[in-house]
C-alpha cells in the first residue's frame, strides 16, 4: 500500500500538471470552452494509452538489455532528480513561445506535455523494478493521469486562485519533494548494488 502510494505520488510529480497549467491554457485559449474540454479530454486518453504502454513493454524491453534493478534503481534516481532540478529552476524560455493556433493533436499536449520522455523512462524503470506488481503501477497510473485531468480542465480556477507566483511556488515544492524521492531511489540501490 505505502509503495503504491509514493509510486502515485512520484507520478503525479513527474506529469507535473500545476506546472503544465499555464502551458495548457495558451495552447487552448483560442478555442471554444467545449471544443477546449474535448481536446484536453482526447489529449489525456491518447497519452494514458502511450503510458500504458510503456508500463506493460517496460519490463521486458529491461530484461532484454539484461538491466539489474540495483542500475535501474540508481538511474531512475538520477533521472528523477534532473526533473526535479529543472521544476525547481525552470526555463524562462518555454513559456514564451508563440501561441500556434491549429488545434494540437498528440504534440505538444500528449507528447511531450504529459507523456514525456521522463515519464516514460520512468514507466519503463518501475515496470522493471516491480515486475511482479503490475496491476499495482497500472492503478498508481490511472490514479495519477486522473489527478493530472482534473488539475488540467480546472486550470482557469487554478491560475484565478493560486496566480502565477503561487503555481511557480508549488511547483517548486513539488520539485524538492521529488529530489527527496530521487535521492532515496539512488541511495536503495546503491546500498543494493554494494550489499551484492
Amino acid at each position: 500500500m505505502n509503495e503504491m502510494i509514493s509510486t502515485t505520488i512520484l507520478l503525479i510529480l513527474i506529469m507535473d500538471p500545476l506546472g503544465n497549467l499555464p502551458i495548457v491554457m495558451s495552447i487552448l485559449k483560442h478555442l471554444t470552452p467545449k471544443r477546449r474540454i474535448f481536446v484536453l479530454l482526447r489529449e489525456m486518453i491518447i497519452a494514458l494509452g502511450i503510458m500504458i504502454f510503456f508500463l506493460l513493454a517496460g519490463e521486458k524491453t529491461l530484461s532484454i538489455l539484461d538491466l539489474k534493478a540495483e542500475t535501474v534503481s540508481i538511474a531512475g534516481g538520477i533521472i528523477l532528480f534532473l526533473i526535479a532540478i529543472k521544476m525547481i529552476f525552470p526555463d524562462e524560455q518555454k513559456n514564451d513561445k508563440k501561441t500556434d493556433l491549429t488545434e494540437p493533436f498528440l504534440v505538444p499536449l500528449a507528447i511531450p506535455l504529459v507523456a514525456g520522455p521522463s515519464l516514460l523512462a520512468t514507466l519503463m524503470l518501475l515496470s522493471h523494478q516491480y515486475s511482479n506488481q503490475i496491476l499495482t503501477l497500472s492503478l498508481s497510473l490511472f490514479i495519477a493521469w486522473s489527478t493530472t485531468v482534473c488539475v488540467l480542465l480546472l486550470s482557469d480556477v487554478f491560475l484565478k486562485f493560486l496566480g502565477p507566483k503561487g503555481v511557480n511556488a508549488l511547483e517548486r515544492l513539488m520539485g524538492l519533494i521529488l529530489i527527496m524521492l530521487s535521492t532515496q531511489m539512488f541511495l536503495d540501490g546503491i546500498t543494493t548494488w554494494c550489499k551484492l
